[in-house]
C-alpha cells in the first residue's frame, strides 16, 4: 500500500502552490482535483478580468506576462496549465474526493470510484465555488434561475433579474446589459457593495442613474414564479412584482461544510470559518490543514488568489517538520 506524506485537494492556483512547494521539499504528493485545471476560474463568466496584476496571480516565480493591465479569464487559465505542465505536478484530474478519516496517525482518503489513498498529511484546498448561499425561497429551483454567471448572449432581448449587489452581481448585470438585455438588480442592502471594483463602481452607478439598468435597493426577494419575482422593501415592507425572463441569484458562495464537518474540522456556526492556526494552517485534526479561500469561510472577500498562494510554504514547512 503506497502512503503518500501529503494529499492535497484541490486543483485550483491554492492547490498547485502546495504542489509546487510538497515536490520542492522532496516530499511524495499528489493533487487530486474533481474537475479540470482550476476547475473553478475555467467556470468563471467567459469575460471576466481580474482583481489583481498579473504578478500577483504568479506561482513560484514562473513569470505571468499579458500585455493587459490585468489578466483575463483565459489567460490565468492558460497560465497555470503551463505552470502544472512546466513543473510537472502529480495532478489527478476528474478525482472526486467523498470523505477523509483520520486512523491510527494516517489519513484513509475515499475517492468517487471507490478507490482508496492513504497519506500521512492531508491539505484541502478546494475553496468556495462549487457551493452557493441560496434565497431559500419558494421558485428557487426553477429551471430559469441560476446561481452562476457564464456569457450574455442567451439573454439578449430578455428580462433578467440579478440578485445580489457585490462584485459578480454587478459585472454580470453591467455585461447583460450591453448584450442587450433588460436588467433589474435587487440588492437587500442599500448601496453597492463595499468591494466593488474601483474601475467598475462608476460605471454601474451611472448606469444605474441614467435609467439603464433598474436597481432595487433594500429589497428582498420573497417568492420566484415562471416569469416574476415577489420582492419586499426591507424598511417600508411594501411587496412589488419583478417581471423577468431568468434570474441570477449572484449571492455568494460556501465552502463544503458537511465535508469539512464529516472529516473532524469544527467550523463557525456563523461564518463556516474552519478551526485552524493562522500560522500553520493545521486544523483542529492533528496533520489536516486548510489552504486557499476554504480557509474564509462565507466571509469571501477576505481571501483571495494573491493571499492565499503564501499558504503553501507555512503549510509544507510544518509538515517537513512533523513527519
Amino acid at each position: 500500500m503506497q502512503i503518500f506524506d501529503v494529499l492535497i485537494i484541490g486543483g485550483g492556483p491554492t492547490g498547485l502552490a502546495c504542489g509546487i512547494e510538497a515536490a520542492g521539499a522532496g516530499l511524495s504528493y499528489r493533487i487530486l482535483e474533481k474537475g479540470s485545471i482550476t476547475d473553478a476560474i475555467r467556470r468563471f463568466p467567459v469575460n471576466m478580468t481580474f482583481f489583481s496584476t498579473p504578478e500577483l496571480l504568479e506561482l513560484d516565480h514562473i513569470p505571468f506576462t499579458t500585455p493587459n493591465t490585468r489578466a483575463t479569464r483565459v489567460e490565468a487559465l492558460q497560465y497555470y496549465r503551463r505552470v502544472v505542465e512546466h513543473r510537472k505536478l502529480a495532478v489527478s484530474l476528474y478525482t472526486k474526493v467523498v470523505s477523509i478519516q483520520r486512523q491510527d496517525g494516517m489519513f484513509s482518503i475515499e475517492l468517487g470510484n471507490g478507490e482508496r489513498l492513504h497519506a500521512r498529511r492531508v491539505v484541502v484546498a478546494t475553496g468556495y465555488f462549487d457551493y452557493v448561499n441560496r434565497l431559500h425561497v419558494p421558485g428557487e429551483d426553477l429551471p430559469h434561475v441560476s446561481h452562476y454567471y457564464d456569457e450574455p448572449f442567451r439573454y439578449a432581448h430578455t428580462r433578467v433579474a440579478v440578485i445580489g449587489g457585490r462584485n459578480s452581481a454587478v459585472e454580470a448585470a453591467l455585461d447583460l446589459y450591453r448584450h442587450g438585455a433588460q436588467v433589474t438588480m435587487i440588492h437587500r442592502r442599500p448601496k453597492l457593495g463595499d468591494s466593488v471594483k474601483y474601475w467598475v463602481r462608476p460605471d454601474m452607478e451611472n448606469r444605474i442613474a441614467n435609467g439603464d439598468i433598474r436597481a432595487l435597493f433594500s429589497t428582498v426577494v420573497e417568492e420566484v414564479f415562471a416569469s416574476s419575482l415577489r420582492v419586499r422593501h426591507v424598511d417600508t415592507g411594501d411587496v412589488s412584482t419583478v417581471d423577468a425572463d431568468f434570474v441570477l441569484a449572484m449571492i455568494g458562495h460556501r465552502p463544503d461544510e458537511h465535508f469539512l464537518r464529516a472529516a473532524g474540522v469544527e467550523l463557525d456556526q456563523r461564518t463556516l470559518v474552519p478551526t485552524y492556526n493562522h500560522d500553520t494552517f493545521e486544523t483542529n485534526v492533528e496533520g489536516l490543514y486548510v489552504a486557499g479561500s476554504v480557509a474564509c469561510g462565507c466571509e469571501t472577500w477576505n481571501i483571495f488568489i494573491e493571499n492565499a498562494r503564501t499558504h503553501a510554504q507555512p503549510i509544507i514547512r510544518h509538515i517537513l517538520a512533523h513527519l
